[in-house]
């Protein structure tokens, strides 16, 4: 069934592998948009990271939901001619080559341009289109590396902790992507006029370190490694062990939810004494947390408005989530739970079956194939 949702109509030409870029089209996707995606022969490297669900990886279903893939070799004038016809009548380009690829192979913003004047072409990069470090290769631990908000939070060893999430990619990629893209339409819709985006994900981590930033330029104190309230050095903003080997996050930063805290464990402050001498608070609390397991501290803290959660494993998080029933999508004969992407129900596609794509189908024609294959199954 054909739905209509804010992106409806909307064509979206996508040449990116792996995460920042795919993650954007599938933002993309959800809204409404048609995506084709156009990879080599081999297949998108994510088709084959991790856990394999029928045809693809688990990791590359989640994030190719409902697309439609073609191959295309670029370096051939036959599939160079198909693509460039694509082009001429996408909405959206995204690519995430290094700078002078996609120009190198006469499909730059240029090139595009001329023959598509509305097109909104955006490239996500590590470093950006300019710079001395354009062409550095890197990954997301570089970018935070890079950014000195890997240093800020240190190990029991001094060293800094590899962070469990790519913030660098989704947030300093993914996520700039998509709503530079929505900006970009809308200016469209009053000028007719396109635009080239430059993402660059470690330009767009800094947003993250806001904090240090400001403070270091304005008053040249400069944050330290597990020094600040929000790296380790609170005891109200910290990781604590229980006497089950659990741990509780507690994150008191406000003066009321601290009282409460405080007196519920039983520790007599004064005033302020957190803030004069916090290792030694941090020490006490550490010691009184650790007598009790993590579900006696929860009946405690039971009705309190204080903000202490238990710290959860990845299986016990997702699988504690009531509305994963909800949120479905389907290979064959397997299901898993759907990404709860930052797209409001009333503005997404309905939750209907929609695998990812196959490998090895053919360029389409026109915009117009691809659509009538669309409309016919809404599956992906």
């Amino acid at each position: 069934m054909t739905e209509t949702r804010a992106l409806t109509g909307v064509r979206v030409l996508d040449f990116s592998t792996l995460l920042p870029g795919p993650t954007a089209s599938l933002l993309l996707r959800e809204a409404g948009a048609t995506v084709l995606k156009i990879e080599r022969a081999h297949g998108d490297d994510m088709r084959r990271s991790g856990d394999q669900l029928m045809t693809a990886s688990a990791k590359f279903a989640v994030l190719n939901g409902g697309k439609r893939s073609a191959i295309a070799d670029l370096k051939s004038p036959t599939d160079l001619a198909k693509v460039f016809d694509l082009a001429r009548e996408a909405d959206i380009v995204i690519e995430q080559f290094r700078p002078g690829v996609m120009a190198s192979l006469g499909l730059g913003y240029e090139d595009l341009a001329r023959i598509n004047p509305g097109v909104i072409y955006c490239s996500i990069t590590g470093y950006g289109q300019v710079g001395p470090r354009s062409q550095v290769a890197g990954h997301d631990l570089n970018y935070m590396a890079d950014s000195g908000i890997l240093g800020q939070t240190r190990g029991v060893d001094g060293a800094p902790v590899v962070p469990p999430v790519l913030t660098a990619d989704i947030g300093g990629g993914a996520y700039p992507a998509l709503f530079n893209i929505l900006l970009a339409l809308q200016l469209r819709q009053r000028t007719g006029e396109g635009r080239h985006l430059d993402i660059s994900m470690f330009d767009n981590l800094y947003v993250f370190a806001y904090s240090g930033w400001a403070q270091g330029l304005a008053a040249n104190r400069w944050p330290q490694p597990s020094g600040e309230i929000t790296t380790g050095g609170s005891p109200r903003y910290m990781v604590y062990r229980t006497r089950d080997d659990a741990f509780l996050a507690v994150a008191c930063v406000e003066d009321r939810f601290w009282e409460i805290f405080v007196r519920v464990i039983g520790l007599q402050l004064e005033p302020g004494e957190d803030r004069r001498e916090p290792r030694r608070i941090m020490s006490e609390v550490a010691t009184i947390l650790a007598g009790r397991t993590a579900g006696e501290w929860a009946e405690a803290f039971h009705g309190l408005d204080v903000c202490v959660s238990r710290v959860l494993s990845m299986e016990e998080a997702i699988t504690a989530r009531t509305d994963l029933d909800k949120r479905m999508v389907f290979e064959g004969d397997r299901h898993f739970g759907d990404l709860p992407l930052p797209i409001s129900d009333s503005l997404r596609i309905s939750r209907t079956a929609r695998g990812s794509p196959q490998l090895g189908l053919a360029l389409p024609t026109d915009w117009a194939e691809l659509e009538r294959i669309a409309s016919g199954d809404d599956a992906g």
